[in-house]
């Protein structure tokens, strides 16, 4: 079984859905997840959890995000981009510079009401299925973050954007929003993921890619290692005369490791075997002055 990553590049027309079983035919195995519903139309970044990596999909689901989209102003669909019915049409008389301060307005913290069209859940149901079924229902507003937003062009009805966002924030809802906000109703028309999980489209290999690399023999060289999502954490080493409790998933003192190092309460740490192999991610617990573990990943490549 392969435990690790692969960095899928999502072309239009799949689903997630699609790219997991797909990658269940290519690498032979059952145990493999993705970290973040990517829409058919939508394009870019989705990391693949293979093995033992699958324990990353709610780790890396959780990061924040960053996508370039066309946002197309003058039409409303019911889906909030273009693959919809349309429901209104209105003619953009706006400046550019009114286009650009109406979607900058949005930079911070934002109260997004999530789309009919999503897969979120009300009494058991996913809205999408009330919404093909002609059925709307009422939705609470979300707070999300939008870190960043650039205008890349602007080139009316269309402006192409830059966003940097946090979990859970929806791109076409944005477009929506920013629509309603100039007066003339706005679609998205356009979306690529550039960055999920820490990996940018740099990292990322097509469908059709994989498939070569698992046929010349070489699928092994695009799987990325559980830890290298954490990159940014401290090291740790325990000593081989710990490491039964390490391998039980114990917590572990100061002195239980090579580092002695203590860190901040809270502070992710990676913590590897005596022979570097790594076994899992613990923080720093003031109050009982030891690392806990948030989530190990004992198997071995």
């Amino acid at each position: 079984m392969i435990n690790g990553m692969i960095v899928i590049f999502k072309e239009a027309g799949f689903t997630s859905h699609d790219v997991v079983a797909k990658m269940r035919g290519i690498c032979g195995q059952k145990k493999i997840g993705h970290t973040g519903t990517l829409d058919p139309m939508a394009t870019g970044v989705l990391p693949v959890c293979l093995g033992s990596a699958t324990k990353l999909c709610d780790m890396l689901a959780d990061r924040d995000k960053e996508y370039e989209a066309v946002l197309r102003l003058g039409v409303e669909t019911d889906t909030q981009d273009i693959t919809g019915q349309v429901l209104a049409q209105r003619p953009v008389k706006i400046t550019e510079e009114e286009a650009r301060n109406a979607a900058l307005s949005f930079v911070g913290e934002y109260w997004q009401t999530p789309p009919m069209y999503s897969a979120l859940k009300v009494n058991g149901r996913k809205l999408y299925e009330l919404a093909r079924a002609g059925k709307e229902v009422e939705r609470s507003a979300r707070r999300v973050m939008i870190y960043g937003l650039e205008i890349l062009e602007c080139r009316l009805p269309e402006v192409r954007f830059r966003v940097a966002c946090s979990k859970g924030t929806y791109i076409r809802t944005l477009c929506a929003d920013i629509g309603e906000k100039l007066g003339c109703g706005g679609t998205m028309e356009s979306l690529e993921r550039i960055r999920a999980g820490g990996f940018s489209r740099e990292d990322a290999w097509t469908l059709g890619e994989i498939q070569r690399r698992k046929d010349e023999g070489s699928l092994g060289e695009t799987v990325l290692p559980v830890d290298s999502v954490f990159t940014d954490c401290p090291v740790l080493h325990v000593g081989g005369e710990f490491c039964r409790l390490l391998e039980n998933g114990n917590v572990l003192l100061p002195e239980q490791t090579a580092e002695r190092e203590l860190y901040a309460p809270g502070r992710w740490v990676r913590v590897y075997r005596p022979d570097e192999s790594f076994a899992g991610i613990y923080a720093w617990e003031e109050r009982r002055k030891c690392y806990r573990p948030v989530k190990m990943f004992l198997e071995k490549e």
